[in-house]
């Protein structure tokens, strides 16, 4: 996680910008949970507005890469994450002002009455090709760790998230909705993806892997899913996990990546 900006740290101008879009800030709290950014605050206005400010300094190119294809990614996903209302860039800094949810971040453990919202969420997401979209295919994640066929075998259409755990979920306040926000490493593939990725972060949350592969089977994608592509998906994972931070520290998470070849 990068080192966190304040509002009040904030250059002059920026502010200014902000406060003339949004109006008069009255207060302002950081959000210390989750995202990859230097500025994560909630401001409320004045005028009895609430937005959440997401910023990342200008000189940090992959950073401005990953916010710049979630502002372009927002307008095809308003269904299920909050609008962008603002843009600003200004004093070295590029930041977007996003609809401000209220809620709570979602509850993966056993016995959670948030997983039907989340399915709910993962089959509102959008199933059809997105053109010109800057979006890698999901295969191009494990290059180095798959052969071409494994590779192919992961081709698909499906806009995916690829990162929902729990900290970018949250339940509405009001609608018991689920948000799916953050949407900073995207990825295209086969539809079945993001809700194996989130059938991984049930068990990594204490539910056994039977369970979380039963709440898996009530996808239609994932009972229709290629068992030779699953296979890849896990392979690839691992071995790219595995050459990150060594076999034995790999040796959780790849277990129960694993577990999804017994629900195929």
């Amino acid at each position: 996680m990068n080192d966190r900006v304040g509002w009040n740290e904030l250059p002059l101008g920026l502010r200014t910008l902000v406060e003339m879009a949004a109006g008069q800030v009255i207060r302002a709290g950081s959000v210390t949970d989750g995202l990859n950014c230097s500025l994560a605050t909630r401001i409320d206005t004045a005028g009895g507005g609430r937005l959440f400010l997401k910023g990342v300094r200008d000189d940090d190119l992959a950073q401005v890469t990953a916010l710049a294809c979630e502002d372009t990614l927002n307008e095809h996903v308003t269904g299920v994450s909050p609008p962008v209302l603002y843009r600003f860039r200004a004093e070295g800094w590029y930041c977007l002002g996003f609809g401000f949810a209220e809620g709570r971040y979602a509850d993966l453990g056993t016995g959670s009455r948030d997983l039907g919202a989340v399915a709910a969420s993962l089959r509102g997401l959008p199933a059809v090709p997105l053109p010109g979209l800057p979006v890698p295919d999901l295969a191009e994640r494990f290059a180095g760790h798959l052969d071409p066929a494994e590779s192919a075998s992961l081709k698909g259409r499906c806009l995916l998230h690829t990162d929902l755990n729990p900290h970018n979920i949250l339940i509405d306040g009001r609608t018991s909705a689920a948000w799916f926000l953050d949407w900073a490493m995207p990825a295209v593939g086969p539809p079945w993806v993001d809700p194996a990725y989130v059938a991984v972060r049930l068990m990594e949350c204490g539910q056994p892997a039977g369970d979380a592969l039963a709440w898996l089977s009530g996808f239609t994608s994932w009972r229709d899913a290629d068992p030779l592509a699953v296979k890849a998906f896990v392979d690839g994972t691992c071995r790219e996990w595995t050459a990150r931070i060594g076999e034995r520290g790999a040796t959780p998470s790849n277990e129960r990546y694993q577990a999804l070849l017994s629900g195929i």
